[in-house]
């Protein structure tokens, strides 16, 4: 996902400071929570495929524009908790005797919306299923060598539902759960307060937009020269001011370094420089970021492992009380392995459902073989594990880089006849695999902290990775029918369909076909990454704050300015909001946030409808320069 956030769940205050004594009202009696199978409601997976469908099409959204799906935990706690309380209460006034909304019931939702909305992301509708489609195909260029016509298979709603559902359940069963404790927040009706204020702002801005932007979104807002005339039309002058005197440096070498005549989407020419860049800052920041998480996670398993407590959930604590905090570790603990999941159980689900893929995987892709496919859920679950357990440590999940890994190594495998097709599917199948093992993970930190049963967690895990391998695709088609998919002059670009198709090309191909000087540039800037990311971890945090993130840095190589201005803003509001209120800043940021990405998100339903009905704006607002006509 960019810097993807598939499945983390955002920590609004730390558990163990001088403000975090667990008040008498949290130390719950055992016996009188709810059983696992209670904490599952009708009404509890009403809300969830309602929540899931409108998170899948934000993701969707997300994924065919920018690329980078952030954290929408948050919000998805809120609504489930708002929804479900407004409903209790409404039947409570008109005298219907309703069940009492609890805090595992709200917990089941989120996590049953967050397996939902999470397949819309490692589905890979945005990037390597899409990678596969005619009109990437096409966009690289049919004399692009290792292109070949025949690796192509287009979207279709039937197969992409079947990959979905035999490859997406096996993460759930890939590992023995671990735990780690994140905190409850003191703000929840303020922050649905907050989410639901911006969410309206952001809804209602985005249809005012909509009258100004003419036919086919080549006008309005969304085209506002905010950098002035010039850099607009060149995006690559936007790169200038990120990396320097690059670009033109390399414009100027047209005729030697590469051909002058070529097109403005040849891979030949200046734009291969710009992906093959991009694509090197994304590799080595990925790699950085995966080194040093398998590093974290090998040495807090065998500190762990040293020890009689194979919990570890809270820190060691002195004074008054120590004794409450013991006994509230006590009882999360006898709650939530209580319905602990059997082992054994895991591991033949695991096994049955790998090999029903093994044996799928070859029809949907008859490039992908049989016993690769087996290789890949061979090794899956140590990355699965490495993956969940990084992202625990972290709240950074790395599911793509895994995906590439599995991308490279079997595209290469295959070799020219069907590599690309092979490679691209086996990374749907790791990326999958490790992104859902780590949302089960992460759910499960929500749900020892708020007293869940760990058995009614993989229950509504398994309901909404269900839920999602309909849904995912549906609302993914709904986009498909309504816009125009992959076009670089369409708001839905899907950047990363392309990257991942030239990745796949890459593992067949070599670097024998890339312009000239571009892989020593390209290992330049990989190098680069790599010590940027290491400069961020050994410099004090007030500096290394101001360093920039190398996989952001890629993306404006690729997708131009807009997506880096709208962050940029964001931040600079969030900077100012953290000098006037630092601690309203950190309770309400991702409620606002989530409520600007969600009703921009749900704008998209009404477009995509109007867009159907062949219904164009009625104004074309252009902007261009005073002289002009």
């Amino acid at each position: 996902m960019g810097t993807e956030n598939s499945g983390t769940v955002e920590i609004s205050e730390p558990l163990l400071d001088e403000s975090s004594k667990i008040p008498e009202s949290n130390l719950e009696d055992p016996e009188n929570i709810p059983d696992w199978k209670d904490q599952i409601t009708i009404r509890g997976l009403v809300v969830s495929a309602v929540l899931g469908t409108l998170f899948c099409i934000i993701t969707h959204k997300l994924n065919l524009t920018v690329g980078i799906i952030p954290s929408l935990n948050v919000a998805a706690g809120l609504l489930g908790f708002f929804f479900v309380k407004s409903w209790t209460g409404f039947m409570s006034k008109l005298g219907f005797s309703v069940k009492p909304f609890t805090k595992q019931e709200n917990t089941v939702i989120q996590t049953c919306v967050v397996a939902c909305y999470g397949l819309a992301f490692s589905g890979g509708f945005g990037s390597y299923l899409l990678a596969m489609d005619e009109k990437t195909y096409n966009l690289i260029g049919p004399d692009y060598p290792g292109n070949r016509a025949e690796d192509v298979k287009n979207p279709g709603l039937l197969w992409m539902m079947g990959f979905i559902f035999v490859v997406s359940f096996l993460g759930l069963f890939s590992l023995v759960p671990l735990r780690k404790v994140l905190s409850d927040s003191d703000h929840l009706w303020e922050q649905v307060g907050r989410l639901g204020k911006y969410l309206s702002i952001s809804f209602c801005w985005s249809c005012f937009k909509w009258f100004f932007s003419g036919i086919g979104d080549a006008c309005g807002f969304d085209n506002f020269p905010t950098l002035g005339l010039t850099l607009f039309k060149n995006t690559s002058l936007w790169s200038y001011y990120i990396m320097g005197i690059l670009w033109p440096l390399i414009s100027q070498r047209a005729g030697d370094w590469y051909p002058a005549d070529l097109g403005s989407n040849d891979f030949k020419g200046l734009y291969g420089y710009k992906v093959f860049i991009a694509i090197s800052l994304i590799l080595g920041d990925g790699l950085y970021n995966l080194i040093k998480i398998v590093s974290i996670s090998v040495r807090e398993i065998f500190k762990n492992s040293s020890t009689q407590n194979n919990l570890p959930l809270v820190m060691e604590v002195i004074g008054g009380e120590s004794s409450k905090l013991e006994l509230e570790k006590k009882k999360r603990d006898e709650v939530f392995l209580k319905d602990r999941i059997p082992f054994w159980f895991a591991a033949s689900g695991y096994v049955a459902l790998a090999a029903i893929s093994t044996a799928t995987m070859p029809i949907i892709f008859p490039p992908l073989k049989w016993y690769l496919v087996l290789c890949s859920y061979v090794i899956a679950p140590a990355l699965a594990f490495c993956n969940s357990y990084g992202t625990g440590l972290t709240d950074w999940s790395l599911a793509s880089t895994y995906g590439k890994i599995g991308l490279f190594i079997i595209a290469s495998l295959v070799g020219s006849n069907g590599g690309v097709v092979a490679g691209l599917a086996a990374c749907g199948v790791m990326m999958s695999i490790v992104s859902t093992a780590a949302d089960l993970m992460q759910d499960f930190k929500t749900g020892y902290l708020t007293l869940s049963s760990a058995k009614s967690m993989f229950v509504s895990q398994l309901v909404g990775t269900a839920m999602g391998c309909i849904i995912a695709p549906l609302t993914f088609w709904m986009y498909w029918s309504a816009f125009d998919i992959g076009s670089p002059d369409s708001p839905y670009k899907a950047p990363y369909a392309v990257i991942y198709r030239e990745m796949a090309i890459l593992g067949i191909e070599g670097f024998s076909e890339l312009p000239k000087h571009c892989l020593a540039l390209c290992c330049g800037f990989f190098v680069a990454a790599l010590v940027i990311n290491l400069l961020r971890d050994v410099t004090p945090e007030k500096f290394s704050r101001f360093i920039p993130i190398p996989m952001a840095m890629a993306v404006p190589f690729y997708i131009g300015a807009y997506f880096a201005i709208d962050m940029f803003v964001g931040t600079v509001i969030l900077f100012v909001w953290e000098r006037i209120n630092k601690k309203d800043a950190d309770d309400f940021a991702g409620a606002v946030a989530s409520g600007l990405i969600c009703g921009d998100g749900i704008w998209t339903i009404p477009s995509a409808i109007v867009s159907i009905f062949r219904i164009n704006p009625p104004i074309c607002m252009y902007f261009g320069p005073s002289g002009s006509t």
